[in-house]
């Protein structure tokens, strides 16, 4: 029985959907942001950064985003290609740029406080990321022309995390959605019936992306 410690639409939307695409047995466990629990002496002791999610699996508390999402592809089939298959290079490639480009600009993004000295320059710093968010949204969607899924074997946990970055990317100035092949991508995740029910167990309202 897995536990994920999550709160909703964030990082942790990605284990959870992959938990319910696998049919695995899993308890969710709930950090109120607004009360501060993330940086309580608990839930420290599960992750000393005191960022969410946090998967517990058989005792062991397992954090980064990225690392829980290989972590379940590997223990679990369906999400994943083979270690021998032809494009498990290209899942790897994938999993990575989301995790430490296009979710890590994110930050920069909501938390643009965090990378300046002088907060007059915080409206420059969150346009500049602006920027580069969105010429990276446009690199994956000209990767992704012409195909239903980013993988050529089919569906896998890299959709689903593409799915959670555009649907972070609709608070941007032009929305990641607004990127046809985006767009249609996601819409194409979000009538997954894994996935419509995380979004229904966190409570997240429409728009999704």
């Amino acid at each position: 029985m897995y536990e994920l410690h999550y709160s909703p639409g964030t990082a942790s939307l990605l284990p959870h959907m992959m938990l319910r695409e696998l049919g695995v047995p899993f308890i969710l466990k709930l950090v109120d942001r607004e009360a501060g629990e993330q940086a309580g002496a608990d839930y420290l002791k599960l992750n000393p950064h005191g960022r969410i999610p946090v998967l517990v699996d058989d005792g062991q508390a397992l954090y980064e985003t990225a690392a829980i999402a290989l972590h379940l592809a590997d223990r679990h089939p369906g999400l994943a290609p083979a270690v021998d298959a032809p494009d498990r290079a290209d899942y790897y490639k994938w999993m990575v740029h989301l995790a430490n480009t296009t979710q890590a600009e994110f930050r920069s993004w909501f938390y643009p406080h965090e990378y300046i000295d002088d907060p007059a320059h915080e409206a420059s710093a969150k346009a500049a990321a602006g920027k580069r968010m969105m010429a990276n949204f446009k690199v994956i969607a000209g990767q992704l022309e012409g195909r239903e899924w980013l993988l050529p074997s089919g569906f896998s946990a890299a959709d689903l995390y593409l799915l959670m970055m555009v649907r972070w990317g609709r608070t941007l100035p032009h929305p990641a959605r607004d990127l046809p092949v985006l767009g249609a991508h996601a819409q194409r995740v979000l009538n997954r019936t894994a996935v419509q029910a995380t979004f229904a167990a966190e409570g997240l309202a429409a728009p999704f992306v």
